[in-house]
Parts: structure tokens; C-alpha cells; sequence
């Protein structure tokens, strides 16, 4: 009997095994059919060989129209083969002995044809490729591939598969055709009336189709049940761990009318917008509730998060508990500090003089602190003296004790990873409500969102009075003019009194910062590094060149500071008060100021290579513009040529400040992010057939579904087909990371 979990070896061969398992790590027959063709090719049906592009590894369906031998340089003879599309066309190398393997390839033969994309004289060509020809009539062999016969390309389609140098498409179709030969009717973990309600093929006809399928119609609807398979597999997981998390209550943390809130609500000098207030309230409920809040706060830049983050936490301190907040970069957490003591006033000085009688202390915790302050911060949070402690990374170190932490608050989670982000929350006694703040979600967020990790709420409107940002993006290379009109602009806005930043991806090597690499901001260690490969690039800008290159040409006589993470503490915080207190004109900065940093009168931002930094990335920076009643104005410098990747996703960020929008557009590009385990960057993925963006509504669904599921039978002990199936996609690992996350 062969069954999913049957030895991939015994069915398909040791050899075969052992490529299989060492190419994709895979075991078992189930491991096999789970790799999913990435797309279907027709034999009547050619490849866009216009569209390849160079370094990519690629398997395409083309025609042989010429064949030639040639000499080559004292290497002896090189075999020349085009193949073409009808379009365009493509050349075959093959030098040495090499040509001798391709004595079958004639003109009129079709195939697939596997290597990686190079250029020689403007020529594409796959040199020593490897290659599948269709056979011509029903009786010829299938060279190179033993063990397939004609009929496997019988049909129209055929399955193009994730493949490497070592393990083409074909010899996986050939190993996938011996397993579906043999394979027992594979059970089904759904019941009929379920799979009835959702229009859903029964699971042995949906693996079979989607590796050999009649019809596209019929591989569309294998993908369909097994994409469900995945949605329902995550949200079952999830579930059971809602479920389990409200098994363990934490204590309740009601609002008080004459407290710590109240007060502060009395003496803010603006109206809380619509919004702040209706999310304000949904987290005050929550708060007051013993089930573990875990809130994703979504809004734009400059939409207020803060202070419903503040309100919070007050209501915290007033329930006789503690907040703590981490921020990603020194120069954030000082910033929100301050921003706390001054909005709290007399609020925030405890025990102090002129402090209220219901005040508490904000207390900051940062890794360069001196060592009395530091002493003075830890020994206020032990005590609880501190009601909020404001912090880095600083603040998960182990020395770094709470008296009662009842809520943590995260902003911008996507700087922090998922073990630092559990490593605070295990410093309460009981678990801790949780509130994370974003102003454009990264691919995991956006992703646990909709599979249903984080409640979510969103301040959609901003509060009056700030400016609207324009943005253009300012191609150098191509058009040098833009840049020199760029520094004038800032110089114009500097004479009407305003203020500038000028951005750079590093810091550079005399200021101690990686001399080869973009996005190395080490602020706590918290930058993202660049979505593209810098391979052949020049090394990005730096701050330590920029600087003076800057005060020595176009922003001549301007006062410039200079701020980066490698700074010591104190010099940090010495730029940051000058630089807000108008003492400095132009800031010239790394990533270091990309959120939380708050100057109402700076006015204009310019990005130097711009491409070099994710969607998320340039959206935050651009929101350090336009916070007063000015407008804001964000220039994005780049060599990036027109119609490239980097290009098209500057010109993207250019033409809205929708951050949701753009959230969806960092997902389209970088994918979900491994929903069920530490990849955040969406290069690695379990999940291999469900998309956030085009499985939404199957996500609602399965969430539904599994909800039922999991509130009739919490341990799916009578569905033990549901529970295996969770068991394979959720790992103990993973289930920990979900847990955590």
C-alpha cells in the first residue's frame, strides 16, 4: 500500500530519492506531490523568449531552427542551436564534447529547455543547457529521461516545476508520474458537506489534477481545494490558539474616572479625532477584559497613533499596572520620551516637585545610557515607580525586571524579531495586552492580519492641520538638471525659515559603518536591508561623504548636522535638540530618523538612492515631512534607469501616500512572508499556494469554517484527518512562532 506517508525511496527509487531529498528536502511521498507545479506549458503553446532576462533560470517550450558547428578559440568545436517562439529567439551553446549530447537536436523539434540566461554580442543564450524534446510520434524515446514513456506528454499540458541545476522539470514529473501510478485513493480530511458548501473537488482528484490535469479548468479547481487546504490548515492552528490564550486569562485593567487618563484627557490642548476615540474606546475595553489583548494599530503617518498608544497606557498605570514601550532605534525611544513628559506635563513627575498627586514617572531605557541614569531607569521600573518605561532592545535584556507589566506596546513591529518581541512579554507575571502600531504594514503583518493573529484597528483620518506631501521622483543619471533643480529647492525652502532632511542608505566607512552595504543603519541593529541585489552596483551613498560634499557644492553655507546610529548617545540627542530647535538647516541622516522623529518645521526630504530602500521604508521617511501647517515636499534620487523593477516601484510610492496601498504593493513585490515561521522577508514560504492578496475571501472563509470547527471539537479529536493535516502544515516550532507572533 502506498500512502502519502510512504518513503519517497521505495517508490521512486534511491537515486531519484536521494537528488529529490537533497534538491528540496524531500522524504516522502506526500513531500513530492506537495511541490506544486509553478505554472503549466502546452505543447502547442510557446514561451515569451522576449521576455526572459538575463541571470534568471528559466525553462521554456521552444522550436529548433538551426543547428550549426563552429570553431572556438583553441577549444575546439562549440555546437550553436537556435530556438525561437515564432518572436524571438534564443541560442543553445554547447562547446567540447558537449555538442555530442546535443546530436538529437534538430530543426522542427520542440522541447523544453532548461539553463540559466546569459548574453554574449547581444546575444541571450543558455549555454550547456539541459533540455527535454517532446517526442515526434508515439513511438520515440524520451532522451535523458528514463522511465518516461510518450504518454507522459501525450497531452497539451505539462507541468513546469521549481526545479535547480541538479533536478530539471522533467525528471520531477517523472518521479511524480511513478508516485500518482501507484499511489493508493488518497482519505479526505474534509466532509462531504463541507467540501459540498465550498464547491470543493474531493483531495485525491485535487492532487492528482494538479500535477496531471485534463484541462486548465480542472488544474484551476485542484489549485482551489488545495490553496483551501493550506487557509483552513493556518486557521485551524490559529484557533486553537485564540482558544488556547483565553484559557489563560490575565488580570483586567478597567479605566478609572479620576485617574491618570482622565487627567491627561482634561489638559490636551486639540480635539481627539472620531477615530482616535472609537479606537480608543475599543482598546480601553480590552484592556478591561482578562482576555489578552493583541491589537494591530494601523494608521497613516502622523495620524495619531501615539496618542491613543498614551491613553492606553495610562489606563494601565491607572489600573495599578505598568507599560512599556519599545521602539526600534535610540533616537525614536528618546523622541517618544520626551514627547510622553511633555504631553503628560506635571503628569509625569511622580514623587517629584510640581509633580500631581496621581502622577507616575516615564523612565528611558536605552543600551548607551549612562550608567547612573540606566541605574535609575531599572531601579523605576523594578520598583514600579515607573508606571511607563520607554526603551529599546535595551529593554528585553535579561537584569530588566517589572513590577507589573500589564501592557506592552510595540511600535513598528516589523524592526523587532518575533523573539524579542515574546522575550518582554515573558517579564509579566501574567500575560501581558499587547498593542502593535504601524504606519505601513510589511508583507507578515499584513499577512497575520488577514489570517487572523492580530485584531486589527485603523485611524483612517488624519488630525487637522497637517499639510499634504507631494513627491517626485528625481532620475539623476538620465537627467542631472533634476538633481542641481533638487538642491536649489532646498535651498529655497531653507530661505523662506523652513528645514530640510537629506537621506542616505549608509553610514559610511570613516564613521565606522559598513563601507559595501545599503540599509546598514545599526541602531540597534533594527534597519531593513535593501530589496534588490546591489551585485556590480557602485557601494550605496554615505552619510560621512555626502555630508561634506554637500557643504562644500550646492548646500554651501547652509548649517548641516549630521546624524546616524554609530553616533554616541549623547551626540545623537545633541543634533536631534538642535536640529528641532532650528539651529541646523539641513539634517543629512541615515535610516536613524525613518519613524517617530517629529519636526513640524521641516518641509522638504531628499532620498539618495532611493531604490535602495523598500516601499515601507521610503513611505516612513517621507512622513518626517509636512507634520506642521507647510506642505511637504520628498524627492527621490536615483540612478535606477526608467522601466526597471526599482524604477516602476519609485514611481509607485510617487504617485500615492495611501500607506495601505502601499502595504499591499511591498506584498505584490516581496509575497506574505512565511506566515508560519521566522522568514519575514517572503522569500521562503510554507504555505505554497495561498496568496494574501488573491485569497482573501478564501481566507474569511476558512477562518469561519474553522472557528465552528474548533468550538465544537477544540482538539479536532474527531476529525483526526484535520488534526494531521495541522500537525504537517504546523510544526511545534511553528505553532511556538504563531504563538509568539
Amino acid at each position: 500500500m502506498v500512502t502519502l506517508e510512504t518513503p519517497l525511496g521505495d517508490v521512486v527509487g534511491g537515486r531519484t530519492a536521494t537528488a529529490l531529498a537533497k534538491a528540496f528536502d524531500m522524504r516522502s511521498v506526500g513531500d513530492l506531490l506537495a511541490h506544486y507545479p509553478r505554472r503549466l506549458a502546452e505543447r502547442g503553446e510557446l514561451s515569451d523568449i522576449a521576455s526572459l532576462r538575463v541571470d534568471d533560470e528559466v525553462t521554456v517550450v521552444a522550436d529548433v531552427r538551426s543547428v550549426a558547428d563552429k570553431g572556438f578559440r583553441g577549444r575546439g568545436e562549440r555546437r550553436e542551436v537556435v530556438v525561437s517562439d515564432g518572436r524571438a529567439s534564443l541560442q543553445l551553446v554547447f562547446f567540447g564534447k558537449g555538442k555530442y549530447r546535443a546530436r538529437d537536436l534538430q530543426p522542427g523539434r520542440r522541447g523544453l529547455f532548461s539553463g540559466k540566461v546569459g548574453e554574449f554580442n547581444r546575444t541571450r543564450q543558455l549555454v550547456h543547457p539541459d533540455y527535454q524534446l517532446f517526442p515526434a510520434d508515439a513511438t520515440d524515446d524520451l532522451p535523458g529521461a528514463a522511465g518516461i514513456d510518450a504518454d507522459t506528454y501525450a497531452g497539451r499540458l505539462i507541468p513546469v516545476y521549481p526545479a535547480t541545476n541538479a533536478v530539471r522539470t522533467w525528471a520531477i514529473a517523472a518521479a511524480v508520474h511513478q508516485a500518482l501510478v501507484v499511489l493508493d485513493a488518497v482519505p479526505d480530511p474534509l466532509d462531504a458537506q463541507l467540501r459540498v458548501r465550498r464547491g470543493l473537488l474531493p483531495l485525491d482528484t485535487a492532487l492528482r489534477a494538479m500535477h496531471e490535469p485534463a484541462d486548465r479548468a480542472q488544474w484551476a479547481a485542484a489549485r482551489a481545494r488545495l490553496a483551501w487546504d493550506e487557509a483552513l490548515g493556518v486557521q485551524l492552528a490559529l484557533a486553537q490558539r485564540r482558544r488556547h490564550a483565553g484559557a489563560h486569562p490575565t488580570q483586567a485593567r478597567p479605566p478609572r474616572r479620576d485617574g491618570l487618563l482622565a487627567a491627561f484627557d482634561a489638559r490636551l490642548p486639540f480635539e481627539l479625532t472620531a477615530g482616535q476615540r472609537d479606537v480608543g474606546d475599543q482598546v480601553a475595553a480590552e484592556l478591561g477584559s482578562e482576555r489578552p489583548m493583541h491589537r494591530l494599530l494601523q494608521g497613516e503617518v502622523g495620524s495619531g497613533k501615539t496618542v491613543v498608544a498614551l491613553r492606553a497606557m495610562l489606563q494601565a498605570v491607572d489600573a495599578g499596572g505598568q507599560a512599556a514601550l519599545l521602539a526600534p532605534t535610540e533616537v525614536l525611544a528618546a523622541q517618544h520620551a520626551r514627547t510622553i513628559e511633555a504631553m503628560l506635563g506635571p503628569l509625569a513627575r511622580g514623587g517629584q516637585l510640581g509633580g500631581s498627586d496621581t502622577a507616575t514617572r516615564v523612565a528611558l531605557l536605552t543600551g548607551s545610557l549612562p550608567a547612573a541614569a540606566r541605574k535609575t531607569a531599572l531601579l523605576d521600573a523594578a520598583g514600579g515607580a515607573a508606571g511607563i518605561v520607554v526603551g529599546t532592545h535595551a529593554l528585553i535584556q535579561q537584569h530588566v525586571q517589572f513590577a507589573d507589566l500589564a501592557l506592552v506596546v510595540v511600535d513598528e513591529q516589523h524592526r523587532f524579531g518575533v523573539e524579542q518581541r515574546d522575550a518582554l512579554r515573558g517579564k509579566a507575571a501574567h500575560p501581558p495586552h499587547v498593542l502593535v502600531m504601524t504606519a505601513t504594514p510589511i508583507p507578515r503583518t499584513v499577512a497575520m492580519t488577514v489570517f487572523g493573529d492580530l485584531e486589527t484597528s485603523t485611524l483612517a483620518e488624519l488630525p487637522a492641520g497637517r499639510a499634504p506631501i507631494a513627491t517626485s521622483v528625481v532620475p539623476a543619471s538620465e537627467k542631472p538638471a533634476w538633481l542641481d533643480r533638487a538642491w536649489q529647492r532646498i535651498r529655497e525652502e531653507v530661505g523662506t525659515g523652513r528645514q530640510a532632511y537629506v537621506v542616505c542608505p549608509r553610514v559610511g566607512a570613516d564613521a565606522g559603518g559598513s563601507a559595501d552595504g545599503a540599509g546598514v543603519e545599526d541602531d540597534d541593529g533594527s534597519d531593513e536591508p535593501p530589496d534588490d541585489d546591489d551585485t556590480g552596483r557602485r557601494p550605496p551613498l554615505a552619510v560621512s561623504d555626502v555630508a561634506p560634499m554637500l557643504a562644500e557644492g550646492p548646500l554651501q553655507g547652509l548649517r548641516l548636522g549630521v546624524l546616524h546610529g554609530r553616533l554616541p548617545a549623547e551626540e545623537k540627542d545633541r543634533v536631534m535638540r538642535a536640529f528641532a530647535a532650528g539651529d541646523l538647516d539641513v539634517l543629512v541622516a541615515t535610516t536613524v530618523i525613518e519613524v517617530g522623529v517629529d519636526v513640524p518645521n521641516a518641509t522638504v526630504m531628499a532620498v539618495l538612492d532611493a531604490d535602495r530602500f523598500g516601499v515601507s521604508q521610503l513611505h516612513q521617511l517621507r512622513g518626517r515631512v509636512g507634520r506642521g501647517g507647510h506642505a511637504g515636499l520628498c524627492l527621490l534620487v536615483s540612478d535606477a534607469p526608467g522601466g526597471s523593477p526599482a524604477r516602476e516601484r519609485l514611481d509607485a510610492v510617487a504617485a500615492t501616500t495611501d500607506g495601505f496601498a502601499l502595504a499591499r504593493l511591498d506584498v505584490e513585490q516581496r509575497r506574505e512572508g512565511d506566515v508560519l515561521g521566522s522568514a519575514q522577508s517572503g522569500r521562503r514560504r510554507q504555505l505554497r499556494l495561498l496568496s494574501l492578496l488573491r485569497d482573501e475571501d478564501v481566507i474569511a472563509a476558512a477562518r469561519t469554517e474553522a472557528a465552528d470547527l474548533v468550538a465544537a471539537d477544540p482538539d479536532l479529536a474527531g476529525h483526526p484527518g484535520l488534526a494531521a493535516q495541522v500537525a504537517r502544515l504546523v510544526d511545534d516550532e511553528r505553532a511556538e512562532f504563531l504563538e509568539k507572533g
